[in-house]
């Protein structure tokens, strides 16, 4: 047996300064350390789901399947854009549906990090701007086992093209996840056709008016989402881990502790890794548990995908209390 992720998304080239402090506005702040690397919250689950999917396994009684991984993204024909592609390639994604677009340059990010991990991004995002439904429909089209297929996507990309993939993927039968990075509102109708809706403390606020500060006003805020037709609520709340709310009910899933250098591919990596747990049938609590320990890994790194985790170092640390 085999399934398949499809990340629909955004692909950018992460320029990044780590300094002691970030600026505040109209500051110059000196120093630092400057690092480029591969990211776009798209390119980044996609290699984040690609490290830690399961490769085919002979053995056809094995309880896991094996998890292929689709990207669908526009990027600039530039050397951004070849570079991206080469990457996806050598991470093992399936690029059929990433489109090189002849007028517009890939997306570039302008990422500060400071001495205690957090980081300020600003992102013009190019290539990423035109990606249309039209390919959205043709990549979800080359899936033809809804069952099991789990798409996933974020907003860096047209909003337009974002509800039509949700839509039209719910009316396949496939389980979506949405990521509602960065935050904005969406439509109420198009929330009841997710599976599974993942925002941390500043986008749940948005979504539901609830200030998310601890386990109480997360549930709050979840029951807010439910009531707009979101069957499972996964809040990420950082260090501490995440909020899960599901028919079968609610908890904390703590994080394993670590020392946090850089939290630029947390969530990217805590979204890749929730759905490859859900493509290969896990129930919701584990699955989220997995997710955990994988953001937890890729914030003790620099970088975006350069800090994401292989599925050997998430499996071999230790599983915490669920």
């Amino acid at each position: 047996m085999s399934s398949v992720v499809c990340v629909i998304g955004s692909s950018n080239t992460d320029m990044v300064i780590k300094g002691d402090k970030l600026p505040a506005p109209g500051e110059t702040v000196l120093g630092g350390t400057f690092l480029m690397n591969p990211g776009g919250k798209g390119a980044n689950q996609a290699v984040a789901a690609a490290r830690l999917a399961t490769a085919p396994n002979p053995d056809p009684n094995s309880p896991i399947p094996s998890t292929t991984v689709t990207f669908v993204a526009n990027v600039g024909n530039d050397i951004f854009g070849r570079q991206a592609l080469q990457q996806f390639e050598r991470e093992g994604i399936r690029t059929d549906f990433v489109t090189t677009d002849a007028d517009e340059p890939s997306g570039v990010a302008l990422i500060g990090v400071d001495g205690k991990g957090e980081n300020c991004i600003m992102v013009a995002s190019g290539a990423n701007a035109r990606l249309g439904q039209e390919q959205v429909a043709q990549a979800l089209a080359a899936e033809t086992d809804a069952d099991h297929t789990v798409v996933l996507l974020q907003l860096e990309t047209p909003i337009p093209t974002v509800e039509y993939a949700i839509r039209q993927s719910h009316e396949r039968g496939m389980r979506v996840v949405l990521n509602p990075a960065p935050a904005q509102l969406l439509d109420p109708a198009v929330l009841a056709c997710l599976h599974v809706i993942t925002p941390n403390e500043t986008e749940a606020e948005l979504l539901t008016g609830v200030r998310v500060t601890d386990e109480t006003t997360a549930q709050q805020a979840a029951r807010r989402l439910h009531e707009m037709g979101v069957p499972n609520v996964v809040i990420t709340l950082g260090s501490r881990g995440a909020y899960l709310s599901a028919p079968a009910g609610a908890s904390m899933i703590a994080a394993p502790p670590v020392t946090a250098v850089d939290t630029t591919a947390a969530g990217d990596c805590f979204n890749g890794a929730l759905v490859v747990a859900i493509a290969e049938g896990r129930d919701l609590p584990d699955a989220v548990a997995f997710a955990c320990k994988a953001a937890s890994i890729s914030v003790t790194r620099m970088g975006a995908q350069a800090s994401l985790p292989h599925r050997q170092e998430v499996d071999s640390l230790p599983l915490l209390s669920i």
